[in-house]
C-alpha cells in the first residue's frame, strides 16, 4: 500500500513532529509573558509559531493581534500580514528571536523583517506570516556623543530617527554630513540602502559615513563590524537591503553644523545647458554645498508657486515669465553659513552663479534656518495630511542613469514619454561615485558620475485617469523598457525585483559575493523576505 503524502512526511520527519509535540505541550501550560497582548484564544495556523514566541524571555514584547499597521507602508501597495510583531527594548530581544528561529532550522516557514518608520515602497519590510521587528521600539543605546578630537561621532540605535539626531547634535553644535531629502526616517532604513540626497557629490551617501555597525545576523549573532573589524559583514550591510543582519546600532561621522543656509533656485530650458551646469558643479572644488535639481512639465504659474517661500531676483522679468506648455529644469543649490559670515558668503554665491547659464529671470533666493532646510520635506508631508492626500499609493521609481547616456534618456523620456508633472516631483541630480567608499553591496552604473532620477508619484486610489495608480505604474514600465531596449546601463534605485534572476542580473558580477554573503551571515534566508531576492530554506517547501 503507498504512502499517504502526510505519514511519509512525519516518518522522516521525527525531530518536527517532537518539536510540534513540545510545542503544543507548552502552549497548554503557561500562557503568561512580556507580551503586549494575549495569545488569541482561538486556534490558528499560526497558533504554533506564536506559542513557541511566547516563551522567549525577553525585555520587550511580542504582539500577535491588531497589526495591521505594519502590513502597510509608504508605497500603499502591498499588505502582507505578519504572525507576530516584536517590540525590543534590548538588542537581545532581537538577537534572541532571531537565534530561536535559526535554532528551529528548517522545520518552519517563519522570515523576519526589520520595519522603521515604515517608508518602504514595495513591501520590502513586511514578513508575510513572519515577524516583523519594530525598530523604532529599539532605544538602546540612547545617543552618546564622542565630540573630542579631530573625527566626532555619535553611537545612536539603528531605530532611531535621523530628525533626533539632528536636533540632539545641533545641542553640541555638530551635524551629520549626508542627509536623505526626508528626514523622518531610521538609521538602519537609509544605511541598508544608501541615503542619498544633494550633499552626496560632497561626502557620498549616508553609507560612506558610518565608522562603525553593531549588526545581529540571521544566526542571532551580535557582531560589531567597521572597515577594520569584520569588514566583510560591514561592507556587505551597507546597502545590503537587510539580507545579512539587521543593524542596530551606528557609529555616524558628524561635522561642525552652520545655522543658516541660503536656498537657491533657478530655471533652464535646455536640458544640456542645465547638465552642463549642474555637472560643473559637483566637481569644483569650490561650490555649493547641496545640489539637486527637478524636471517641470507643463506647469502653468510655477514662479508664482514659489513666492511664498522664495524671493525673485528681479520681481518685474518673473511676472513675466510664462511654464505652461514648455519642459524646464530647475537647479536647486544651497550654501551653508553662519550669520557672521554673510557678506563672504554672498560674495561667494554671486561667483558660483555668475558661472552658470540659467535664465536670468528665474532666479529665486530664500534663507531659513539649517534645521529648516533640511526638514523641508516634512513640512509638504504636513500639508499633505491635512489634505488626506498623503497615505495613497506611491509607485515611485528611482533610477541612476551613468552620465554618457543622460542626454538619450532625457530626450526619450522627459521628451516623449512623459507630458506633465503633475502627480509629483521628478528630481534629478548628478552625484561623483569617486567620493564613495567600494566594497558596499549598493549597486551602481559603472562609471564615476551618475544621475539619480527619482519619480516621486502620487496615485489617486480610486482614479481610472492619468492620475490613477494603473496609469503610473504603466508610465514607469515605458520608462523601465526603454532603458532596457535602449541599453542605458541603468541601475534601480530602491531596487524591487520579483524574480531571483532578475536580481542576478541588477547585481551582475556583484551577485556571486552578495549569495555568498547570505550563506555565510543569514544561511536559512530568514531575514528580509519582502524583497523576494531568495527564498527561505525550509523542509516544508521539499514536499
Amino acid at each position: 500500500m503507498k504512502s499517504s503524502p502526510t505519514h511519509f512526511f512525519f516518518k522522516h520527519n521525527s525531530m518536527l513532529l517532537r518539536l510540534l509535540i513540545f510545542i503544543l505541550g507548552i502552549c497548554s501550560i503557561n500562557r503568561s509573558n512580556h507580551c503586549c497582548d494575549q495569545l488569541f484564544a482561538t486556534p490558528s495556523s499560526f497558533s504554533v509559531i506564536q506559542s513557541s514566541l511566547k516563551q522567549l524571555n525577553i525585555e520587550g514584547c511580542f504582539s500577535f493581534k491588531n497589526f495591521d499597521h505594519v502590513a502597510k507602508d509608504f508605497g500603499n501597495r502591498y499588505h502582507f500580514l505578519p504572525s507576530a510583531v516584536l517590540y525590543p527594548k534590548s538588542v537581545s530581544d532581537i538577537s534572541s528571536t532571531l537565534k530561536h528561529i535559526f535554532d528551529m532550522g528548517t522545520t518552519t516557514d517563519l522570515t523576519v523583517a526589520a520595519r522603521g518608520h515604515g517608508h518602504s515602497l514595495e513591501g520590502q519590510a513586511q514578513a508575510y506570516q513572519g515577524v516583523v521587528i519594530s525598530m523604532e521600539s529599539l532605544r538602546a543605546p540612547a545617543m552618546r556623543f564622542h565630540h573630542a578630537g579631530e573625527l566626532p561621532f555619535v553611537d545612536v540605535s539603528a531605530g532611531e530617527l535621523w530628525i533626533n539626531i539632528l536636533h540632539e547634535s545641533l545641542k553640541l553644535e555638530l551635524t551629520p554630513k549626508s542627509w536623505t531629502d526626508y528626514l523622518h526616517l531610521t538609521v538602519g532604513g537609509t544605511l541598508s540602502n544608501a541615503g542619498i540626497s544633494g550633499q552626496a557629490f560632497k561626502h557620498g551617501p549616508q553609507i560612506n559615513n558610518v565608522y562603525q555597525l553593531e549588526v545581529v545576523t540571521g544566526k542571532g549573532e551580535v557582531i560589531t563590524c567597521s572597515k577594520e573589524q569584520n569588514a566583510d559583514l560591514f561592507y556587505g550591510v551597507l546597502g545590503g537591503l537587510g539580507q545579512f543582519g539587521i543593524i542596530t546600532r551606528a557609529r555616524i561621522a558628524l561635522q561642525p553644523a552652520p545655522k543658516k543656509v541660503k536656498w537657491i533656485r533657478v530655471l533652464y530650458s535646455d536640458f544640456s545647458t542645465f547638465s552642463n551646469d549642474q555637472e560643473q558643479l559637483i566637481s569644483s572644488k569650490d561650490s555649493f554645498d547641496y545640489v539637486e535639481g527637478f524636471v517641470i512639465i507643463n506647469r502653468t504659474g510655477l514662479l508664482n508657486n514659489w513666492r511664498s517661500t522664495f524671493n525673485p531676483k528681479d520681481p518685474l522679468l518673473a511676472r513675466k515669465f510664462s511654464s505652461e506648455g514648455k519642459v524646464l529644469y530647475c537647479l536647486e543649490v544651497a550654501v551653508y553659513f553662519n550669520p557672521e559670515e554673510t557678506p563672504n558668503t554672498d560674495q561667494n554665491i554671486d561667483v558660483l552663479l555668475s558661472k552658470l547659464n540659467y535664465i536670468k529671470s528665474t532666479l529665486f533666493q530664500s534663507e531659513v534656518s539649517y534645521v529648516e532646510f533640511l526638514d523641508r520635506v516634512h513640512v509638504s508631508e504636513m500639508k499633505l495630511q491635512e489634505k488626506g492626500l498623503w497615505d495613497v499609493p506611491h509607485p515611485w521609481l528611482n533610477l541612476l542613469i551613468p552620465k554618457s547616456r543622460i542626454h538619450d534618456f532625457a530626450q526619450e523620456v522627459f521628451g516623449k514619454i512623459l507630458t506633465d508633472t503633475s502627480h509629483g516631483p521628478i528630481l534629478i541630480y548628478p552625484v561623483n561615485k569617486s567620493k564613495w567608499i567600494k566594497g558596499t553591496s549598493m549597486v551602481t552604473p559603472e562609471e564615476d558620475v551618475m544621475y539619480l532620477i527619482a519619480f516621486l508619484s502620487s496615485a489617486m486610489p480610486s482614479s481610472t485617469g492619468k492620475d490613477g495608480l494603473e496609469h503610473i505604474l504603466n508610465k514607469n514600465k515605458k520608462i523601465l523598457n526603454f532603458c532596457n531596449k535602449a541599453h542605458i546601463g541603468m541601475k534601480q534605485y530602491l531596487p524591487h525585483y520579483t524574480t531571483q534572476e532578475d536580481w542576478k542580473v541588477h547585481f551582475g558580477p556583484r551577485w556571486e559575493t552578495f549569495a555568498r554573503r547570505k550563506s555565510t551571515y543569514d544561511p536559512l534566508s530568514i531575514l528580509a523576505p519582502g524583497h523576494r531576492i531568495f527564498e527561505r530554506a525550509s523542509l516544508l517547501k521539499q514536499y
